[in-house]
């Protein structure tokens, strides 16, 4: 591809992720870096796991980007008694009519909400982890297994989940092995006076809100296979690598904090995320390569749910994004590279 193309398709990149920003912003009040967090999740092909106490949007946000993109949108409640058929579906036995008069019985597939584009696991963590475990073959695969019958999952395939705060009533933590899944944890914080305000104005007046659809299945397409294509410098790839590695206590680049604190660090897919994360926010920019900036902003969403604490840390309370921001702080830049 000429240089000039390449330029080209940067451009419209940075052009369809603002029109798509503008839209959601129409329904939603603030939130820009979650709102990029999941634009960013979608043209990675990645999930992402939205944290924060009820009331904050989430649900909101999650709905709005369906309408935007107008791909098949469903929601899963998550509740204690929610059984892991209920989201991936069972087979069924049917009876089948013949010309004849008679019928015959079979067994037929009878497909559950998962199989949609942007599925919203909505309080993910009300379920017991027999059943948040239920989405793991579909997050990892984009398909799922029932009777020996694997059946695929229409592309692009999302899942949004909300969650409260662990420490809330009725909550159970999720597995390390569906936590790695995600792509991004993104925390919501409570909106400011002002945000607040405009929240009332739209919600408590007659006006209803209808977004527009921005784009579609095959843009999608077309533009994480352009993310895939922006290049990395091999000493911003190392860097990311270098800060995962730091998050794993015994390792020689390990912070006082991650040796004290964490009991297991970031899994290869912390890096692969840092270094996705980093070429989408580089094109969504309209830039041509991704540089340790854009390594660095992606950090803390990359990493904070995939830091396991120790009973120190757990007693202690320390935060994730404590020791995210200083093993930020502690790892030297690539000597001659930009941060």
């Amino acid at each position: 591809m000429e240089p000039a193309d390449v330029r080209g398709k940067a451009a419209w990149v940075r052009d369809r992720v603002s029109a798509l920003r503008g839209e959601i912003g129409r329904a939603i009040v603030g939130h820009a870096e979650i709102v990029d967090g999941v634009l960013t999740c979608l043209a990675c092909g990645g999930h992402a796991l939205l944290d924060g106490v009820p009331g904050l949007g989430k649900t909101t946000l999650i709905k709005s980007l369906g309408q935007v993109l107008d791909l098949a949108t469903s929601r899963i409640q998550f509740t204690p008694d929610l059984m892991p058929a209920d989201i991936i579906g069972t087979n069924v036995l049917v009876q089948d009519a013949e010309a004849g008069g008679s019928a015959r019985r079979l067994v037929q597939f009878q497909r559950g909400p998962v199989f949609a584009c942007i599925v919203l696991a909505d309080e993910i963590n009300r379920a017991t982890p027999k059943t948040q475990s239920a989405l793991l073959e579909a997050m990892q695969e984009q398909a799922v297994t029932v009777g020996g019958t694997t059946y695929p999952l229409e592309a692009p395939f999302i899942v949004l989940a909300t969650q409260n705060p662990i420490e809330m009533e009725g909550t159970y933590p999720l597995p390390e092995a569906q936590l790695d899944r995600f792509f991004f944890k993104l925390a919501l914080e409570y909106p400011s006076a002002a945000e607040i305000a405009a929240i009332i104005e739209r919600t408590t007046s007659g006006a209803k809100t209808v977004l527009e659809r921005v784009m579609g299945a095959a843009e999608i397409a077309e533009i994480k296979r352009l993310v895939r294509e922006v290049p990395v410098a091999e000493p911003v790839r190392d860097y990311a690598i270098r800060l995962a590695l730091a998050t794993r206590p015994g390792s020689p680049t390990a912070t006082e904090l991650v040796n004290r604190y964490v009991r297991y660090g970031s899994s290869p897919r912390g890096p692969q995320a840092l270094v996705l994360g980093a070429k989408a926010r580089a094109l969504f920019d309209g830039r041509l390569a991704a540089g340790c900036e854009d390594v660095r902003a992606v950090v803390l969403p990359a990493l904070r749910h995939r830091l396991l604490l120790n009973f120190e840390g757990e007693a202690e309370g320390v935060a994730a994004e404590r020791i995210v921001a200083d093993v930020l702080e502690r790892v030297a830049l690539p000597e001659g590279v930009p941060g």
